[in-house]
């Protein structure tokens, strides 16, 4: 291999990466401009606004907070991208999870068992439930033709009436002492999750769930790039005909991947019970499956840049708290998350266009010099 062909390359590779990193940074930039403008517009100060949110957003407690909730957000995203990855769209996380948290809640709540068993046999109900609610919209695809969308946003409502039902006294709530509030049995302390306090400053802890979210990641990352199964998905998601005439049962792995997603799913609420409420009740978070969708996009289905957009989402929620102290609209953080989601699809669609004109041209420069293209056969 010639040295200029290798450094050719090697300059192709650094530009990809430069590419790659200015779509999601060009979005945040254009998300904070709007933002900025409508803080003008209403007569508060942006760089007063942004001071606002990073001092508060650096306090230890609330730095434990916003690593709590990019936990759940984590593994909401994941649920959802290992949907995107096969053009899939599991609307559905969001009911996936909080059934699956509700019986997982149950179960754990009502079972003696040793510790290390107890928590395994609830975090495994969760998966299965998630896993299992999931694949009615993957059956639905596979035999009946139904786009999984429609499907999975009608499930998640029969999710929330069948949650409805199941949390009553009469089935497998019980009162909470000291409030008009009902939950499950509490999990006892050999079916919990033990935190870790590592945050100088305060002895508030991160969910010890944080490990098993990153080892999620690392099997995300290890199942679509290192395995055949990865392959076959990938490879059915930009074209089925194309995986249809490689030898890839379309519809079977249609069904996996939505159970899979499922599974994944039935681990969110996983954090939150385990690590802090240890009981599913009416104020059980709700929301984070829609909220997985956004930080999806924003990390374009990647582990690593998931994990930048779960840490960016829980710091803006967690710190628009103070803005209200301050008299400034929280919603303002909301109009700056919308807008960076906006922004970074249009980002990417931006950097991808470039990219194959760049490509187009180099190779229109070597054909018109007489050069072979690289990669074309001598």
């Amino acid at each position: 291999m010639s040295s200029s062909f290798t450094d050719r390359l090697l300059g192709r590779v650094r530009l990809g990466g430069l590419l790659a990193l200015a779509a999601p940074l060009l979005a945040i930039v254009f998300a904070g401009l709007v933002t900025s403008i409508i803080l003008v517009l209403t007569g508060n100060p942006p760089l007063h606004t942004l001071f606002l949110l990073v001092d508060y957003g650096s306090q230890p407690r609330t730095v434990v907070n916003i690593v709590n909730l990019a936990t759940t957000y984590y593994i909401s995203a994941l649920a959802v991208a290992i949907g995107f990855r096969m053009n899939l769209f599991n609307i559905g996380v969001d009911g996936q999870y909080r059934l699956a948290a509700l019986l997982a809640a149950a179960v754990g709540g009502a079972l003696v068992l040793p510790p290390v068993l107890h928590v395994a046999v609830t975090v495994l109900v969760a998966v299965a439930v998630g896993g299992l609610w999931a694949s009615i919209a993957g059956l639905l695809k596979v035999t009946r033709g139904v786009s999984e969308v429609i499907s999975t946003i009608m499930l998640n409502a029969i999710a929330t009436g069948f949650g409805a039902w199941l949390l009553t006294t009469d089935r497998l709530a019980v009162a909470v002492s000291g409030s008009n509030n009902i939950g499950t049995k509490p999990i006892p302390e050999s079916g919990q999750f033990p935190g870790f306090a590592i945050v100088p400053g305060t002895q508030a802890k991160v969910f010890g769930f944080i490990v098993v979210a990153a080892l999620l990641g690392i099997a995300y990352h290890v199942l679509f790039n290192r395995t055949r199964f990865g392959f076959d998905l990938r490879a059915t998601g930009a074209s089925e005909s194309a995986a249809v005439a490689s030898g890839v049962n379309v519809k079977r792995m249609v069904l996996l991947t939505m159970i899979i997603s499922g599974a994944v799913a039935g681990l969110v609420g996983m954090p939150q019970l385990l690590g802090a409420s240890y009981s599913y009740s009416l104020d059980f978070p709700t929301g984070l499956g829609f909220t997985g969708i956004a930080i999806a996009l924003l990390g374009r289905n990647n582990p690593a840049g998931i994990a930048v957009g779960a840490l960016l989402w829980s710091f803006l929620d967690n710190s628009s708290d103070i803005l209200d102290l301050e008299g400034i609209p929280k919603e303002t953080v909301i109009i700056m998350q919308g807008t960076i989601v906006l922004s970074v699809i249009i980002a990417y669609e931006l950097v991808h266009r470039y990219r194959m004109t760049a490509e187009q041209r180099r190779v229109s420069r070597q054909l018109s010099a007489g050069t072979p293209a690289e990669g074309a056969v001598a």
